[in-house]
């Protein structure tokens, strides 16, 4: 069953010109479970809603698992920008930018 769409999702057009970048991060350990376009979505849900991991609504991957992509995608690289940095400025989301920054501040 398809899970239910959220305002913060983005299209499968966008998440495409990202899916490199953010599949380039994960540790290669063993085959992917979910679907990382959902994984993403969950992310920016979290971002865009102010819940709580565990507030991740069902039908998105366990919380356990995007907090751990959220992790790896928001690790600090010297000198560069996080890869979920880049990934929502390439898809057009300052605002999720700006929320991101927020969230890493009070952690």
């Amino acid at each position: 069953m398809a899970r239910p769409e959220f305002a913060s999702d983005v299209s499968r057009e966008e998440f495409e010109a990202v899916r490199g970048m953010l599949e380039a991060a994960r540790r290669k350990t063993r085959p992917r479970k979910h679907d990382l376009y959902d994984v993403f979505c969950a992310v920016l849900y979290f971002l865009e809603s102010g819940t709580a991991w565990r507030g991740v609504p069902e039908g998105f991957p366990p919380w356990r698992t995007v907090h751990e992509y959220f992790t790896q995608w928001t690790a600090v690289r010297p000198g560069e920008p996080m890869l979920l940095e880049t990934a929502l400025e390439q898809i057009g989301r300052p605002a999720t930018v700006a929320t991101l920054h927020k969230v890493l501040a009070r952690h």
